[in-house]
């Protein structure tokens, strides 16, 4: 309500008092000439008027990183292009890269300025962007980014191993999200002996103080002695998870590595690299999420 004068009164509260009431009929008309003035047929204007809207889809493509445009060109003719779930078999098709969902062959195709990286983390740096401290920690690995990249998950400061880095917000939460159930699969170094059943044990699920944890996986890759290098894979997040695993078992962690989260993994890569995620590795990483 107003200052002055009272509470102030809707202007249709007003109307309905001071003029004499119209029958709805009438109201019922006025409406509808109303709506039919907004409705009309946009009058279809030849090709070469105006702007036309959106970019070429082989554009788009190659843009993406699909290829030379002649090679996106390729992929429409072969009917592997689809875009909202239509397969587009014309060349020339406007799209607007922000709303519309291209893929190719299936999968994905990121066609905003969305980057997707994968690190080679180090022991002894910090899971943040930035650390106030001044302990070394990931953006160190990406200052040259003018775009903000978020981390996709942590990984605890002594563990080394692959961390997912990018701007795409809604994938990188998706990606973390207990609903989705993404796996990752560790290396841990661990002394022996290992009894039988030490998998089973894994994988029927181990009482932490935080409810339990269960691996999906559990194997030895590798056996000098008493020293032991076990892979287990699950999909759980939470902090620390497969040390607290493994040293709740009787097994304390020497070593950790993160070998891949999803469908990406470490390979070969150095530690310490970082390296930019091909099209089908983002393809295949928006499938695991429903993006």
């Amino acid at each position: 309500g107003g200052a002055k004068g009272g509470p102030r009164r809707s202007p249709a509260a007003g109307r309905g008092r001071t003029q004499p009431g119209r029958p709805r009929e009438l109201d019922a008309k006025i409406e509808e000439r109303n709506r039919e003035r907004h409705n009309k047929p946009k009058p279809n204007l030849p090709k070469t008027f105006g702007e036309q809207e959106g970019e070429r889809l082989q554009k788009v493509l190659a843009r993406a990183g699909m290829g030379s445009r002649r090679a996106c060109e390729e992929l429409i003719e072969q009917a592997r292009v689809e875009v909202n779930g239509q397969i587009v078999t014309e060349q020339g098709l406007r799209v607007d890269p922000e709303k519309d969902e291209i893929k190719v062959d299936g999968l994905t195709v990121a066609t905003q300025s969305y980057l997707f990286f994968a690190l080679n983390k180090p022991a002894g740096v910090v899971s943040t962007m930035e650390d106030p401290d001044g302990r070394q920690c990931l953006g160190d690995y990406v200052t040259n980014r003018e775009t903000r990249l978020f981390h996709v998950g942590r990984l605890d400061t002594e563990t080394e191993g692959i961390i997912l880095l990018t701007n795409h917000g809604e994938l990188a939460h998706r990606l973390t999200h207990p609903r989705y159930g993404v796996q990752k699969t560790y290396l841990a170094a661990i002394t022996g002996p290992l009894p039988r059943d030490i998998g089973k044990q894994l994988k029927n699920g181990i009482e932490l103080e935080d409810g339990y944890a269960r691996a999906d996986n559990f194997r030895v890759v590798q056996q000098t002695g008493k020293n032991y290098l076990v892979e287990v894979t699950l999909h759980e997040g939470r902090k620390h998870i497969v040390r607290r695993m493994l040293a709740e078992a009787g097994f304390p962690v020497d070593k950790l590595v993160r070998t891949s989260f999803g469908p990406i993994a470490l390979g070969d890569q150095k530690s310490g690299w970082l390296r930019r995620l091909t099209n089908t590795e983002v393809g295949m990483l928006m499938r695991e999420v429903d993006l």
